[in-house]
Parts: C-alpha cells; sequence; structure tokens
C-alpha cells in the first residue's frame, strides 16, 4: 500500500472515531427521554404523532408484547411495499409507465426492505416507479433501522433494569429514532450530496445522441417474450444499431441519504453507489462511507451512556474495531494486488500501481472501493460502489467472512450491536466456566435460559445460510442461475445466501437472483435472518430484566478489560471460521490457489 492509501484510511477512521461520542451520547439523550436542543422543534411533532396514531407514550411493555408490536409493524410494512409494487402502473408518478412487479419479485423486495436488508434482484431504474422508490422503499429505509435500533434499546434496558417487566414502548423507541435521530441526519447528508451532484427531481428520463454509434447483436423474442432458437438450440439474433442513450432521473439524493445511514444498502440505480447520479465524487464517496459506519460504531457509546459504565462501551467499539481493522487491511492489500492472468497481456508497472481496476469506478480506485466494500459487508449495509464479483478471490472473501460473522462488527443499526451483546453473553459464560467464576454481565446472571436464546441465535443464521446454498448449488434450478462454474459459481451462490440470510443486501453479482427459485427461498432466508434474531434477543431482554444487580465481588469477570475483549474477539473469530471455513475452502481460496497454478 502506498503513503497515499494509508493515510485516506487513517483520515477516514480519525473522522468516524470523532463523531462516535457526541453522536452517541445524543443518542442516549433520546432513548433516555432526556431534553435535549431539539426538542422545542421535535417536541411538537412526536406529540402529534402519538396523537394520531393513538400511541400511549407512558404505557411500557413486556418482551412478548414488544415482540408482537414489533411483528405487526414489519407485517404492515410488508403488505404497504408488496401492494405498492404490484399497483404502481396505476399510481402516480410514473412517467416511463412501469409495469406491475411481478408476485415473487414483488415478495423478495418487501421482505428485503421491511428487515433492513435491501436485497435488490432487479434493476430500479427499469422496474420501479418514482412513487415506488418513495413511498415504498425509501420509507421503509427509515422504518426498519428505526425498528431495528428499538429492539437494542429494549435490550439494553433489559440490561440496565432490575426486577421489572417493562423494556419501553417499541412505538415511542421507533417515532424517536425516525425523528430526533435518522430524519435530521438524512437531511444533512442529503443535501450535502446534492451539493455534489447527486441528483434528486421528478424529471421523466432524458435522451442524449451518442457520439459514436454502438452496433450489437440482440437475440430475438416472441410474442410470449421467450427467445427464438435455431435447430441446433442457440439464441438468433438480429444487428442493432444504438444511437442514443437513454438517461435515468427521479429523487436519488433523499433515498441514498437513508440507505447509508441506516445500513439499509441497496441503491435507487441497479449499478447502486458506482453510478455518477448516486455518488459522483470522491468527497461524496468519503460522506458516504462515513455514514455507512457512523451510526453502528456510535451506538457503543449509547449503550455505555444507558447502563452508567462508558468502558462498557468503548470495550465493545475497541472489540469491533480490533477485528475489523486487520480484517480490512486484508481486503486493501488483496485488490492493491492484479490477476497474474492480466499481467501476462498488460503493463505490469502501471497495472501494479493501480491495483486491480476490473469492476471499479477509476474515480474511486481501487483503495476506497476495497475500503467501501469492507465497510459496507461489516456493516450490513450491502451498498457498493464495485463489483465485488470483480475481486481478486481474497479479496471477496473478507466481505463474505464479514457477512457470516454475524454482520457483528459494527453490523446494521441495532442489529449489529444486540447481536455482539449475544455473542458477549456467550464469551461470559465460557469464560465463567474456563475459570470458575460467576457468569454475570454488568451486575445481571446469566444462566440457562439466556444461554440457551442465545445460542438459538447465533446458529439460526450458518444453518440457514448453509442449507440454501447446498440446495441452490445441487438443484438445477439453483445452478440454472450461475454464470460462472467451478469455486467462482460456489462463492456467487453462498455470497447471496450469506448476504440475504444476514440482512446485508449486497451481491457479488454473475448471478441471476431474480428466478423464482432465488425469490421465494431468499425471501424466507431474509425474514428467518431479521426476526429469528430478535425476538431471541427480545427473550433474553425480558429475562434480564426482571433479575436483581448482583454486587460485584472477587469472583465476578470484568468485561471492560483487555483480557476480556481479547477472549470476545476470538470467540466471534472461531465460532465464524469453524462454521463457515470449509465453504471458504471450497470457494474463493481454493480459487485464489487456482490462480497461482496450484
Amino acid at each position: 500500500m502506498t503513503e497515499n492509501s494509508i493515510i485516506q484510511v487513517l483520515f477516514y477512521l480519525t473522522v468516524l472515531l470523532l463523531l462516535v461520542k457526541p453522536l452517541g451520547l445524543y443518542m442516549a439523550w433520546i432513548y433516555e427521554g432526556q431534553p435535549c436542543f431539539v426538542d422545542r422543534v421535535l417536541k411538537p411533532i412526536e406529540r402529534t404523532i402519538y396523537r394520531l396514531c393513538f400511541i400511549k407514550p407512558e404505557q411500557e411493555m413486556n418482551w412478548k408484547e414488544y415482540s408482537i408490536a414489533m411483528l405487526v409493524f414489519s407485517l404492515l410494512g410488508t403488505l404497504a411495499v408488496y401492494a405498492i409494487q404490484r399497483f404502481q402502473v396505476f399510481l402516480p408518478l410514473n412517467s416511463e409507465h412501469f409495469a406491475a412487479v411481478p408476485l415473487d419479485l414483488s415478495f423478495n423486495t418487501a421482505v428485503s426492505f421491511i428487515t433492513n436488508t435491501n436485497w435488490q434482484a432487479y434493476t430500479g431504474e427499469s422496474t420501479l416507479s418514482y412513487f415506488t422508490q418513495m413511498t415504498a422503499l425509501t420509507v421503509q429505509n427509515f422504518l426498519s433501522a428505526a425498528s431495528g435500533m428499538s429492539v437494542l434499546i429494549a435490550l439494553i434496558r433489559g440490561i440496565q433494569r432490575r426486577e421489572t417487566t417493562d423494556l419501553g414502548n417499541f412505538w415511542v423507541d421507533t417515532v424517536r429514532g425516525i425523528i430526533y435521530i435518522l430524519i435530521p441526519l438524512a437531511i444533512v447528508l442529503a443535501l450535502l450530496l446534492v451539493s455534489q451532484g447527486v441528483i434528486q427531481n421528478f424529471k421523466g428520463y432524458q435522451k442524449a445522441k451518442l457520439m459514436q454509434k454502438v452496433e450489437y447483436q440482440e437475440p430475438m423474442t416472441d410474442n410470449t417474450g421467450q427467445a427464438i432458437k435455431d435447430t441446433a438450440g442457440n439464441p438468433i439474433t438480429q444487428a442493432k444499431v444504438l444511437t442514443e442513450q437513454v438517461i435515468p432521473m427521479g429523487p436519488v439524493a433523499s433515498q441514498v441519504a437513508i440507505k447509508q445511514l441506516g445500513t439499509n444498502g441497496g441503491g435507487f440505480f441497479n449499478a447502486n453507489s458506482a453510478h455518477p447520479f448516486e455518488n459522483p465524487t470522491p468527497f461524496s464517496n468519503f460522506l458516504e462511507m462515513l455514514a455507512i459506519m457512523l451510526i453502528p460504531a456510535a451506538l457503543c457509546y449509547t449503550f455505555g451512556v444507558m447502563v452508567k459504565d462508558k468502558s462498557q462501551g468503548w470495550a465493545i467499539f475497541l472489540a469491533m474495531l480490533l477485528i475489523f481493522l486487520p480484517l480490512m487491511f486484508l481486503t486493501l492489500c488483496a485488490e492493491h494486488r492484479v490477476n497474474p492472468e492480466i499481467i501476462k497481456i498488460s503493463d505490469a508497472q502501471i497495472l501494479q500501481k493501480n491495483g486491480n481496476m476490473e469492476g471499479k469506478e477509476t474515480r474511486f480506485g481501487a483503495l476506497n472501493s476495497a475500503l467501501w466494500a469492507a465497510a459496507t459487508t461489516a456493516t450490513a449495509n450491502g451498498s457498493v460502489n464495485a463489483m465485488h464479483d470483480s475481486f481478486l478471490p481474497l479479496g471477496g472473501l473478507i466481505p463474505l467472512w464479514f457477512i457470516n460473522l454475524g454482520e457483528v462488527i459494527f453490523g446494521g443499526v441495532g442489529s449489529g450491536l444486540y447481536q455482539m451483546l449475544i455473542f458477549i453473553i456467550i464469551t461470559v459464560f465460557v469464560s465463567g466456566l474456563m475459570v470458575g467464576r460467576t457468569p454475570e454481565y454488568l451486575g445481571k446472571k446469566i444462566e440457562s435460559y439466556e444461554i440457551k436464546m442465545a445460542s438459538f441465535a447465533i446458529l439460526i443464521m450458518p444453518l440457514v445460510v448453509l442449507l440454501c446454498t447446498a440446495v441452490g448449488l445441487i438443484t438445477e434450478v439453483g445452478k440454472s442461475s450461475i454464470a460462472n462454474p467451478g469455486a467462482h459459481g460456489l462463492s456467487e451462490v453462498l455470497y447471496a445466501f450469506s448476504s440475504m440470510t444476514n440482512n446485508n443486501g449486497s451481491a457479488f453479482a454473475g448471478i441471476n437472483a431474480n428466478t423464482l427459485f432465488y425469490n421465494i427461498l431468499g425471501g424466507f432466508a431474509i425474514l428467518i435472518g431479521r426476526f429469528w434474531i430478535a425476538i431471541p434477543v427480545l427473550a433474553i431482554a425480558g429475562s434480564l430484566v426482571q433479575k436483581k444487580i448482583v454486587p460485584s465481588s472477587a469472583g465476578t469477570l470484568p468485561t471492560n478489560t483487555p483480557l476480556f475483549i481479547g477472549i470476545l474477539i476470538s470467540i466471534v473469530l472461531i465460532i465464524g471460521a469453524l462454521t463457515f471455513f470449509p465453504a471458504f475452502a471450497l470457494g474463493p481460496i481454493v480459487e485464489q490457489l487456482m490462480i497461482y497454478g496450484y
């Protein structure tokens, strides 16, 4: 890596670190209901929402009521997003007259956006109207992010409070997360992005004449849209000449801002954050990368403030950072190398200077593309500014491993930290058994019920990922979508189901995911990955909140020391490695070896 590369990475991490404490403190004030500087403007809006929605802010919920409220909220969101897609042909702001989205794709997209996954098996600019993009997808970017943050806050209250069943009010936590945190930050970021050239309009698609004609062969189709083939089974094509280009427009900046801040991912355009209308400049790229990690990182400090022990929040942040940094640098180093096969036919000196530029934008380069890949997979964001399918096998392995660590290395807003707290519970229990100390976390005894729920939350993800991947690789309907045979094809299928189950949403590409098989099976994987983890988390919160605070003693294992941080990191990495290493060995690892002739 060059000095310039190192300086850019250090600057990015420094700015992120400087913002963790002030934003984390502000979010703690919001969720604790403490007065702050925005109350005069936003408090009346909050009260109005409560009156209109018949919410009783003083009425708290136990864990079962909190879970039901979350599930009902998500169900209503799913139905709304599904209905808007199916009826978009009759709805306004459809300048290109897009038809209704097919049933299976509508289902997949609906569950994807209400779970904060934003897996997109469609091309946004040729499938969805402005109305659908705004009212279905952008709205859910706010709602799903706030919902995940609410589950985290309930778990924090379960740790913080004692001898009660009250975990707060889901509706209040969600409303406050939206109007006090997500909307203000999204407005600021959207304005900054517009200043850089990210578009925000309702114009119809524009046409521009090409300076040079493009000739290509287009497959012929019959009246049903099926390809016409010759007697040998090969598609029959016809010559076409392209003289103009259609340039999509739309309200892009508003969606891009919240997709990054809420770790939703996805994009207004199919090219995602590689598209110049979503991410036009190096500064917009920096802002979006910063937004991806901002709230997940700051929530660690929020946790410390709310449990009245800031060192606990910093310990979690440090554990996440110590896993993130070496894996990030492995990705950067991998993409600073060039495929040996390309070097054979090109100028090696120039290529080595620029790194692996296949599938990357020249305005960002290999460094910022690799850094984005690490950030987006560590945080369950899923947006991309380069095609992961074009990374070298090792460069693609690390983002894949980030996802399969359970999205706990910062992770999604709320969901990342509550899944890391599950690992902390496991670590406390294991450490207590190893040294004969009482398994306690912040004064709460960790007993069999918490371990059972934590084990369920940890094991359900790899079970679903590996099972779905196996089905995709052994069935004809699954294999028919794979564009690249061999080890790379395995990586594509594994990445797809890892991304969907872990609510990440990024894709390796090279695989046709818009099929009945991937839409339906992937949709159920998305739902399981979100709710079969969130509900055990709330069950743990409901158990912990009823317990007494046990005073610390000589037998209590401190959870804010370097030793505990090291054990926590080891458990996260060991579980992630042991679970997925055989699959990695058959995919990206063997592919990397094949490149060098082994």
